[in-house]
């Protein structure tokens, strides 16, 4: 029995995925449930697993767009599985069988010939490298004993008064559907939305002293690091309760607001800039959100993200402070009305209480849709983060500590 192989369905509003790499050969034996292909989908990579097992026809090629239901493998179900199949494809089993070694004679390098028409070029070359500037000395020609064809010429680069003879080779790859998506929504958000950022500093004091004072027993306890991530997500969800706008959306010609907070982390997966979900963040303590925010983090990391894992955020934060960035404007995530950029943190001398005193700077941005967040509540959900990070054990944690941190 043949057995027709199609792509399923990945989330409901996704009508065709892309085939990103096979993982079986044409003429395989494949187990039952072992992942066969990974397909990119506008939201995520996903893996196809084989339904039944036995041996597979392909009916796609890496990089086809395939229709959700379209057929894309054949596996003949009635086939036995070859003796001595270990699972390895034909092509590394050959790679693994001995062959006799081959010696054979050293040839006589070959003596490029130096003639009178070496380095000289063709007319046309000549007409080229003329219009360009360029000496025909400077030119390695590639033809008959030396001669400079067009396309050397047409290669030929001025030299600036640098010749270096270093390397200046291309390469071109196609851009995968989950990045295709992501540049689209960027772009329509710069060009759909009224963006706008704000600025501030955060003096981090206050959550190294918790963080050093508390994290090894929290970690004892819990089994996962109070980060900031958790410091960050709470003050958040205090802010959007402030300005409850922040926590709105444009749809069509009305304000659509939530009671809920569901926070969107960016997260640098192996296919790009994945944006998974904490639902219900206003619901988690500490402990929910670290253990929330490392088990989102390994599964986008590790290709094991779901579409539903990545939709319906109504804010984001994102961390460009983990490779060094200590300013930038993050751009909206769509359909969502701000976001909020993390940055990475500096000593830096501030005045406090009259004196000059170094501390833990961060600075952090607010980027959000000016047709929908006015400049007074932009401006005030920020303080509410700042003044909520820099006195979290008063405004995040009630005055109890342990309490907040379950110790």
């Amino acid at each position: 029995m043949v057995l027709e192989m199609k792509v399923p369905s990945p989330g409901e509003s996704i009508t065709e995925v892309e085939i990103a790499e096979w993982l079986v050969q044409d003429g395989d034996y494949v187990e039952k449930d072992q992942a066969i292909a990974e397909v990119d989908s506008d939201k995520a990579t996903l893996e196809l697993p084989a339904e039944e097992s036995g041996i597979i026809t392909l009916k796609a090629e890496e990089g086809d767009a395939v229709a959700v239901g379209e057929v894309v493998c054949l596996i003949d179900t009635s086939a036995a599985k070859p003796e001595g199949d270990s699972g390895a494809s034909p092509a590394v089993k050959q790679e693994a069988k001995e062959e006799p070694v081959k010696v054979e004679a050293s040839k006589p390098a070959e003596v490029k010939k130096e003639t009178y028409a070496s380095g000289t070029p063709s007319p046309a070359a000549k007409k080229i490298l003329d219009e360009k500037g360029i000496e025909s000395a400077t030119v390695s020609g590639s033809g008959r004993d030396g001669r400079i064809t067009k396309e050397d010429a047409v290669k030929a680069v001025p030299s600036m008064g640098s010749p270096t003879g270093g390397s200046r080779g291309e390469s071109r790859s196609k851009l995968s559907m989950l990045r295709r998506k992501v540049a689209e929504r960027l772009v329509a958000a710069k060009n759909e939305t009224a963006m706008l950022t704000t600025f501030n500093e955060v003096d981090m004091s206050p959550i190294f002293e918790l963080r050093k004072q508390y994290k090894e027993t929290f970690k004892e306890k819990h089994g996962v690091s109070l980060g900031f991530m958790s410091f960050f997500t709470k003050a958040v969800v205090r802010a959007l309760e402030l300005y409850p706008a922040v926590n709105s959306m444009i749809d069509g010609k009305e304000m659509l607001s939530y009671d809920f907070c569901d926070i969107s982390i960016a997260v640098s997966g192996p296919k790009g800039l994945m944006v998974p979900v904490i639902r219900n963040a206003e619901n988690l303590t500490f402990r929910g959100v670290e253990a929330e925010v490392k088990r989102l983090a390994i599964r986008a990391r590790e290709g094991e993200i779901t579409v539903d894992e990545m939709t319906g955020g109504t804010f984001t934060i994102t961390n460009g402070g983990v490779f060094g960035s200590m300013l930038s404007t993050p751009i909206i995530n769509p359909p969502q009305s701000a976001i909020l950029g993390m940055h990475n943190i500096v000593e830096r001398p501030i005045a406090k209480d009259g004196q000059v005193v170094i501390a833990p700077i961060m600075f952090v941005a607010l980027s959000y849709d000016h047709r929908i967040i006015d400049g007074k509540e932009s401006v005030g959900f920020l303080v509410a983060v700042k003044e909520a990070l820099e006195s979290p054990e008063e405004l995040l944690m009630d005055g109890n500590v342990k309490k907040a941190l379950e110790l």
